[in-house]
């Protein structure tokens, strides 16, 4: 039930009989037409701006013409107790208790699916993480795997089919360099040679010891004394390796993707020379020189003939190679036909979420994507912004074992599964994020995990001290309620819930819902704290009693709460 989209529709359906009637006339498109909650100072429950839009086409002031809407708008809605136009034209209206009642008994009928849409399904495909198979997942991985998790979660709540991949770069150079660190480290274990750390091509972290001691568990048979008669099996070996200990990290952050994509399977399977020819075919490709990038020495730079996309014909600042030197294809070009898989497979939208040195990337594979599908919005690229870890107001170091950078383990050991999903959530991901350990274990609003569990916890609480069930279904068929100023205050903000899940799905910014959590919640625990000035707005009497509007009325919240915090990723729970 979204009462801000059932409104737009009632004053559309008004404008079309007053256009059809010769009173009105209207814009091609009604777009602009918004409908909102009112600033706090107004008593009203939701405003329009339709007479500012349509005032200038009409000829009218947007205050006289929101005099003749207003009247036409409270004649055809019996729900309607009050309306008034507030200066520049703005059209406010105010509900009778009625309709708050059947708001309310909405929610609560469906628990599980308020805030959903209905109407549109698409059918999604989101890559993310994606990191080289090459050791642990790290705290600049952390973010965007949250961000891609969320995301799918929320288009999952809201209707729409999704699957979630990870596009294994098992292929090239940092591969073969991988596959040899992993078989010094045999070396090491099995004949005490020792690793050759000065060697910078290497993985130097201690977890490739732990790799490499798996394989000669598991592998017996196999005759480590020359590297070229073995490293295509070494290569397998190791890769899976890397992704046991993948996967173990996003699930230690409650991450599990459906498929796993091998960009070597791609290459083998020629998937690069179809997508190539298709692209010629379509003569999008072309052979010429490519001037040296942007800061690099002209001098040290050798021009050549190269295979060429041509993506500055959609937008990129330059066209981009498909073949190296040497013949072999770029890591561009066996993305590309990465992306001529994905299309291949149906999905009505595709979505990329990138790290934050990866920005610069949008822009080639945008327009690979729109040549071979000849569409501008099949591929969304959303970036993932840099996080700080900030401890007692200073950069923060934690001790690890691995190379030199922060594991997701090392994060998720320090603070938890629910306060990193939560926090990494905390702010849009095109911009930086400070994460602070000390506001994350504080118990307090600075914390916004514990202050939205909080006011789930404190509704649990009322039903247990009355030996109630908070999951178990309620009868409100029966009851017509009445509420105070202060609980129509946080009525309006549950009506928002589902205009925060279409803009949320809308614009891919899941951040918006624990956002919205925190607002919510910080409504409530004002709410609550008015019973400990005030005995008569105490949720539970002497008699340890509650009307049956409030007990419907915690309800109706702790199932927004719960929704929310399900899309999150991140538990209630009934005890704090």
């Amino acid at each position: 039930m979204n009462i801000f989209e059932q409104y737009l529709d009632k004053i559309k359906e008004i404008l079309s009989t007053l256009s059809s009637n010769g009173d009105l006339i209207l814009p091609d498109s009604l777009n602009g037409i918004t409908a909102e909650i009112p600033p706090s100072k107004f008593d009203s429950d939701i405003s329009t701006n339709v007479a500012m839009v349509l005032s200038k086409i009409n000829n009218k002031s947007p205050s006289d013409l929101a005099s003749i809407l207003a009247e036409k708008i409270k004649k055809e809605d019996k729900f309607i107790e009050e309306i008034s136009v507030v200066k520049p034209g703005f059209i406010n209206i105010k509900f009778k208790p009625i309709f708050w009642t059947n708001f309310i008994k909405e929610v609560i009928k469906n628990s599980k699916s308020f805030g959903t849409n209905k109407n549109i399904k698409r059918n999604y495909l989101i890559e993310f993480v994606s990191a080289n198979p090459t050791g642990p997942l790290h705290v600049g991985h952390c973010r965007g795997a949250i961000l891609g998790d969320v995301m799918a979660n929320l288009l999952l709540f809201n209707n729409n089919k999704v699957t979630k991949e990870y596009y294994i770069n098992d292929y090239g150079n940092q591969i073969i360099n991988f596959t040899k660190s992993v078989y010094y480290r045999i070396r090491e274990i099995s004949f005490n040679e020792p690793f050759p750390i000065d060697n910078e091509d290497l993985y130097p972290g201690d977890y490739l010891i732990d790799f490499a001691q798996n394989i000669l568990n598991s592998n017996k048979n196999i005759d480590f004394n020359n590297f070229d008669k073995i490293s295509q099996e070494l290569t397998s070996l190791a890769i899976n390796e890397a992704l046991k200990l993948i996967k173990s990290n996003l699930k230690s952050l409650g991450i599990n993707h459906d498929n796993f994509v091998s960009e070597k399977k791609i290459v083998e399977n020629q998937e690069v020379e179809k997508v190539v020819e298709f692209l010629q075919k379509n003569k999008f490709v072309y052979k010429g020189k490519i001037k040296a990038p942007a800061g690099e020495d002209d001098s040290n730079w050798v021009e050549r003939e190269q295979l060429l996309f041509r993506s500055t014909d959609f937008g990129d600042d330059k066209d981009r190679a498909l073949q190296k030197s040497d013949g072999a294809w770029t890591y561009f070009a066996s993305d590309v036909a990465y992306h001529k898989n994905k299309l291949d497979r149906k999905f009505d939208r595709l979505i990329n979420i990138l790290g934050a040195d990866h920005a610069g990337y949008i822009k080639r594979i945008s327009s690979s994507v729109e040549a071979l599908s000849n569409s501008k919005d099949r591929l969304i690229c959303k970036v993932s912004q840099l996080v700080k870890l900030i401890k007692d107001k200073k950069p923060f170091k934690m001790s690890k074992r691995k190379g030199d950078y922060i594991t997701i383990d090392d994060l998720i050991n320090e603070v938890g599964k629910d306060a990193t999903r939560f926090i990494m959530l905390n702010r849009s991901s095109d911009v930086e994020l400070d994460f602070d350990f000390d506001n994350v274990i504080e118990k307090s609003k600075d914390n916004p995990l514990y202050y939205v569990q909080y006011c789930y916890a404190r509704i649990c609480s009322v039903y247990r001290h009355l030996d109630k069930d908070l999951k178990s279904d309620l009868d409100i068929t029966k009851y017509d309620f009445e509420y105070s100023k202060d609980e129509i205050k946080i009525l309006k903000k549950l009506s928002e819930w589902p205009k925060c899940i279409d803009v949320s799905c809308n614009k891919l910014e899941p951040h918006r819902i624990p956002t919205y959590l925190y607002e919510l919640a910080s409504l409530f625990h004002s709410y609550w704290n008015l019973g400990k000035e005030n005995p008569d707005k105490r949720f539970i009497n002497d008699q340890k009693k509650i009307t049956d509007d409030k007990l419907i009325f915690l309800k109706a919240i702790s199932n927004v709460v719960k929704s929310g915090m399900n899309i999150v990723g991140v538990s209630t729970p009934d005890k704090m």
